[in-house]
């Protein structure tokens, strides 16, 4: 996290110039490489021109790792690896760093939420502040695909719903829910005990197995990453959030809103489970406007009709309805 790198004497960083339709899949493999923080070069005017996108580590990914990531990252997105012209790996000078990432790192704002760092005071009443530390590109509020699910929870999540947010990163997702089901109840257990049912119906010894019901529950299988979103989480005053290590399994309950801010090929082979786990919503992000076919022809193989479509640049979120009992 970036707390840790605060006291570190040495940082590394590794420079990519791309043609500049490549810099948000060089930014996507860097998240995935546990990059303290990117950062992208002004944009050229010229598309013949080269972008250099940034990425900050505490410690060097190895070399064939990091291009596998990037050659991944360019498949998803639709790019030839042509399109990267050449990597360089360098060390970052101690000067303060951390001060100078603060620079650039301001509030974000997202209809009623505002997701901001810890350092920073947002002082409207009228918002929901989440902080959360900026040490992963995704999840800090920054990125399209969080935005667009932080805008369909804003319009569909209701206080007193359980809530499910697979894949969690940061916990933001977890997070707002958390906030709205407390802006909206003023005993939140007591809710809880009555809005839900239990975790698992079969199985004790899953991953998702607790003893009391959990009413926002998030899970993710990278355990680096549930430990982030728990200190966020603490650092929000949430407490009615459960976290749990591994995937979603077959025996999970149900819950009334579930989100999957994944990628498509993740979302793809598991979309009939995360519908049977639906009582009501299902928010899907993590998915390129060229892929909408692909996800909406899923859906309707799986007989779901009532769903809506929103984007933002290249990405788009669906949003599902279905009625099914408690």
């Amino acid at each position: 996290m970036m707390k840790a790198a605060a006291d570190q004497q040495r940082w590394f960083a590794i420079d990519v110039a791309a043609e500049p339709s490549a810099a948000e899949a060089i930014e996507y493999a860097f998240n995935s490489l546990d990059s303290l923080g990117t950062e992208i070069g002004g944009m050229p005017k010229d598309r013949k021109e080269t972008v250099t996108v940034v990425g900050y580590f505490t410690a060097l990914p190895g070399g064939e790792t990091m291009e596998d990531e990037i050659r991944y990252a360019l498949r998803i997105y639709g790019l030839n690896e042509e399109a990267v012209v050449s990597i360089v790996r360098r060390e970052v000078q101690n000067e303060d760093w951390l001060a100078e990432w603060k620079k650039h790192w301001k509030p974000t704002a997202v209809g009623r939420f505002v997701i901001a760092p810890p350092w920073e005071n947002v002082d409207d009443s009228r918002k929901i502040v989440i902080h959360i530390e900026p040490n992963m590109a995704f999840g800090t509020g920054t990125h399209e695909t969080t935005q667009l699910c932080l805008r369909a929870i804003e319009a569909n999540y209701h206080p007193g719903d359980s809530f499910l947010d697979v894949g969690t990163g940061t916990g933001i997702l977890a997070i707002a829910a958390a906030k709205l089901a407390t802006e909206g109840t003023e005993n939140t257990e007591g809710v809880a005990a009555a809005s839900g049912s239990p975790i698992l119906e079969t199985d004790p010894s899953s991953v998702l197995s607790v003893t009391t019901v959990a009413r926002i529950l998030a899970c993710d299988t990278d355990s680096d990453a549930l430990k982030i979103a728990k200190e966020n989480a603490t650092m929000n005053g949430v407490e009615n959030i459960e976290f749990h290590d591994g995937p979603l399994v077959s025996d999970a309950a149900s819950f009334d809103f579930v989100c999957a801010n994944l990628t498509l090929d993740v979302i793809l082979p598991m979309l009939r489970l995360l519908l049977e786990k639906t009582r009501k919503t299902l928010v899907l992000s993590g998915i390129l406007a060229e892929q909408e076919d692909s996800v909406t022809t899923a859906l309707k193989g799986l007989n779901v009709a009532d769903f809506r479509i929103d984007r933002s640049g290249e990405w788009i979120a669906v949003t599902a309805s279905q009625n099914r009992e408690r």
